[in-house]
């Protein structure tokens, strides 16, 4: 590896928002942050080919396994990879959830209006880590105007058991306003690989009114939102007519 590859690695993790300084091991360099313990390993294979493993392979495309690195073909790719995991690691569940047990350590909960108080902070929560989280764009349509996306919960949070249900960056998706609202409803839901399943409550002219057309996928689900999704197509989904 060249001297000009790992500046130009060195700079990448910078750039990336890893703000402890980078360790070489070997020719590899391993990237770190003190907002968070997870780190990430790049290799250049070329000058433009590189090889990354993960601490935590959630923080990597659904592709990547501990043991198997992920190969990324392109400055451009490689910064949106390096982007994506610092933003997960900052908004994995139990940061989210402890950030608001935090926060609302001391507020009053006893009557309701207090009560929404809360709710109110950890509703807020959890649209900054899904917008940090899905980079600032609606998921399924790619729409990047923060002001008019939806932190859409995929199970409701009336539904939540806890918590870490509640702030689980998982258990969320980032939609525009009428994909929001038609998911929110059970009009709509997705697989598990992010396809969208329409209700068959929609006819075709409400369907074109609505200015959907199938087939539409959400991208970038990973695993860890499945049982989330499962749950919504068993319990809010108006599957049949």
């Amino acid at each position: 590896m060249t001297t000009l590859q790992r500046t130009r690695l060195e700079k990448a993790a910078a750039d990336c928002g890893f703000d402890l300084s980078p360790q070489w091991e070997d020719d590899a360099l391993r990237m770190r942050s003190n907002q968070f313990p997870e780190t990430v390993l790049v290799r250049s294979l070329s000058d433009d080919e590189f090889e990354v493993l993960a601490s935590n392979p959630v923080l990597l495309p659904r592709e990547a396994t501990k043991d198997k690195a992920l190969t990324v073909f392109g400055w451009k790719s490689l910064y949106g990879v390096l982007d994506a995991a610092n933003a997960c690691a900052r908004t994995l569940p139990n940061r989210v959830a402890q950030q608001f047990k935090t926060m609302t350590a001391e507020l009053p909960k006893t009557t309701e209006a207090e009560r929404l108080v809360v709710q109110r902070v950890g509703q807020n929560l959890f649209r900054e880590a899904l917008l940090e989280f899905w980079g600032g764009r609606c998921c399924v349509t790619g729409l990047a105007v923060p002001a008019l996306l939806r932190a859409s919960h995929i199970r409701p949070w009336a539904k939540c058991e806890s918590d870490e249900q509640r702030l689980d960056v998982f258990n969320g998706l980032l939609l525009c306003p009428n994909l929001d609202a038609m998911f929110d409803d059970g009009w709509i839901t997705f697989q598990d690989d992010g396809g969208m399943v329409m209700s068959q409550a929609l006819n075709e002219h409400a369907q074109k009114a609505l200015g959907i057309a199938l087939p539409l996928c959400a991208q970038g689900m990973r695993p860890e939102h499945a049982p989330y999704l499962a749950f919504h197509r068993s319990n809010v989904f108006r599957a049949a007519t």
